[in-house]
């Protein structure tokens, strides 16, 4: 009986936090629970969401991608480019989105056929696209994009900027791609393959599964996810910078962490990861508004991902 509460309470675990958070949080400042911020809140935790829900995707398969904050940045810069070249805006982005599919299946194969543990072949592919992206843009921003009718009026302005129904559009492509995912892994046999490749890659092979190609495609959503955050930030700042997404593999990480993915494959909820990222959220959010300092932010942070991982060890 004691061991099925110990369950019980890892898994709902993130729940309760996240809870916790936005009760502390609400009566530490009353600028936190405004309805204004908490939609500006689900705007911002869209562009993690969508890197998170493809790093669920990888991680469940045991591995990790490093790679997304510069693939967001290499696909931002050259939608950029193309709307302030006179290419239509929805033919830019679905260029970007393209190639930001292409990108993660290029590190897919390193970690397939180049055999290379997940960590070195993102961390190369990270360091390659940045590069990439700062010879693209020879180290500037993009610019040019507010005022440009091919970009003011459209699609693409709107999936950032808009709103449907009062809610801004970057949550309704979150809620979404988190439907989407969720059918994903618990529909589909795609699902199941990542699961089990996760869980024990020598018994999937020897059950038929197709590692390689279950991989191929796992790496290869985490780069369409990335270059669909990019696609957002893009429309919501109007430009491209070079050093843009910075960081945010690690807020992604976190966030799967904190949902209760292990880390080391084969096990883990998209729901949880959804937990994950409000949680991160909420406390990019409320440390904000109190007016704690970035430096202190991190290390709050880091703390909080020490116990995620702590906690999945014990799991």
């Amino acid at each position: 009986m004691k061991q099925l509460k110990k369950i019980k309470f890892q898994e709902f675990g993130s729940l309760i936090a996240l809870f916790l958070l936005v009760i502390v949080i609400s009566f530490i400042s009353k600028d936190f629970r405004t309805i204004d911020n908490f939609l500006s809140l689900l705007r911002q935790s869209s562009i993690n969401g969508l890197i998170a829900f493809g790093m669920t995707l990888v991680i469940l398969t045991g591995g990790i991608d490093l790679s997304v904050g510069s693939v967001l940045a290499f696909t931002a810069a050259i939608a950029a480019k193309l709307i302030v070249s006179g290419v239509s805006s929805p033919i830019a982005m679905l260029i970007a989105l393209i190639i930001g599919v292409l990108l993660g299946l290029l590190t897919g194969l390193m970690i397939t056929k180049g055999r290379l543990q997940p960590f070195i072949a993102t961390l190369i592919s990270m360091t390659v696209f940045r590069g990439a992206t700062m010879i693209f843009s020879k180290g500037k921003p993009i610019s040019g994009l507010v005022g440009n009718d091919a970009f003011s009026n459209s699609f693409l302005s709107f999936i950032g900027k808009g709103s449907v129904l009062g809610i801004p559009t970057p949550v309704w492509i979150l809620v979404i791609s988190f439907i989407l995912v969720y059918f994903l892994l618990h529909n589909t046999t795609f699902g199941r393959k990542v699961y089990s490749v996760g869980s024990n890659a020598k018994a999937a092979a020897l059950a038929g599964i197709n590692i390689t190609k279950t991989k191929l495609m796992v790496y290869a959503f985490s780069g369409f996810f990335a270059s669909l955050a990019g696609m957002i930030l893009l429309s919501r700042l109007g430009s491209a910078q070079p050093t843009l997404g910075s960081g945010y593999e690690l807020d992604a990480i976190a966030a799967v962490a904190l949902g209760g993915t292990s880390l080391s494959g084969g096990r883990g909820k998209i729901f949880g990861t959804l937990i994950g990222i409000l949680i991160i959220a909420v406390l990019n959010n409320g440390l904000n508004i109190i007016g704690v300092t970035s430096y202190y932010q991190d290390v709050i942070k880091g703390a909080v991902i020490l116990i995620a991982v702590l906690s999945d060890k014990e799991r």
